[in-house]
């Protein structure tokens, strides 16, 4: 199983992709080129993106790749409200996919906080010997832990 098939942030941007395709599916056919496409490529493109991105070796490309969901997510949420403002949508079918929506934010931004930059983190902490010189290049706190110093310093 490829390893993004386990991410929740993935398997809620599949389930929210399948059911607003098959809603869009049921616009007027004046609409299948227009609201329903657009709503279908934005759906479509969330799950992809979280894939991509977890192929990625770095946490910024990562991060980059989620950054690219959240924004497709907010333009699947504004295509939702417009097509169940104008009545192409049923007031619980729209509220249904309101909360896969809304539930998939939430997977993404616990998806990007989840960051685990390669050395050290705020559970695992740094271990340097005195005198050696490190270079933080990542925003997460980080624990260092000195051999021979009896503080620490975070």
């Amino acid at each position: 199983m490829p390893m993004h098939h386990t991410l929740k942030a993935w398997q809620h941007a599949q389930r929210l992709a399948v059911e607003c395709a098959k809603a869009a599916n049921k616009f007027p056919d004046f609409e299948q080129g227009a609201l329903a496409d657009q709503l279908r490529r934005a759906c479509y493109s969330i799950p992809l993106n979280i894939a991509e991105g977890t192929t990625r070796k770095g946490t910024r490309d990562y991060r980059r790749f989620l950054d690219t969901a959240w924004g497709l997510l907010a333009e699947v949420q504004s295509a939702l409200a417009i097509a169940h403002d104008v009545g192409y949508l049923e007031p619980v079918e729209f509220g249904r996919l309101e909360a896969l929506g809304n539930r998939n934010q939430q997977d993404i931004v616990r998806a990007t906080t989840k960051d685990q930059p390669s050395i050290g983190s705020a559970q695992t902490p740094l271990t340097v010997r005195r005198g050696a010189s490190v270079r933080l290049a990542f925003a997460l706190p980080v624990h260092v832990v000195c051999l021979t110093c009896p503080s620490t310093m975070t």
